[in-house]
């Protein structure tokens, strides 16, 4: 998909309320988790049409990634990104060695929470108008990443999962949330 991203918000972080500073930060904490996510699974997988689909929606997540690194200044960033990108590429990796089922579970898993991570900060930016060139900006995102999820969904033939495989996805999809609830304070 790689569409253009919108110009970049130019918004001092002293403009913005602390809630949004907290929803940047765990996006940022999120972009970086999601680039790991893709690196893990090229690190394992074997499967050229596996690392095809990495390779890209990995080089989207690093624009994203990139967005924010220009929006969110470093003293606002995680602290705990060493986790995050720890976390990311064991939630890459580990899937990688069950195979492309597995990957485009987890992929599904974590794209699905980062969809409506994305809809709540947009509907509260909407309700409190603020930032329209911010808000087009996360729909930007928000799109790339309801692709990704569409695109792993497609491939791993829906979300008719095992016991298994869906225990898997609900803890990718435990594990986002908890992520996002730490990184904003954190």
């Amino acid at each position: 998909m790689n569409a253009i991203a919108p110009a970049l918000p130019e918004i001092a972080l002293a403009e913005m309320p602390a809630w949004l500073i907290g929803e940047l930060r765990s996006d940022h904490a999120g972009e970086t988790g999601a680039v790991m996510i893709y690196r893990g699974i090229v690190a394992f997988c074997k499967d050229p049409a596996i690392r095809d689909f990495a390779e890209r929606h990995g080089a989207t997540e690093q624009g994203h990634l990139d967005l924010l690194n220009a929006l969110l200044p470093p003293e606002a960033h995680s602290k705990l990104l060493p986790i995050w990108r720890i976390a990311g590429w064991m939630t890459g990796a580990i899937p990688a060695l069950f195979g492309p089922r597995a990957v485009y579970a987890t992929i599904d898993a974590v794209e699905s929470f980062v969809d409506h991570h994305y809809q709540q900060q947009l509907d509260r930016l909407e309700a409190e108008g603020l930032f329209q060139p911010l808000q087009t900006l996360l729909r930007h995102c928000q799109e790339e990443e309801i692709h990704h999820r569409d695109e792993a969904r497609e491939a791993g033939e829906g979300r008719a999962y095992g016991p298994l495989l869906g225990a898997w996805a609900w803890v990718v999809g435990a594990g986002s949330k908890a992520a996002v609830v730490a990184a904003k304070r954190i």
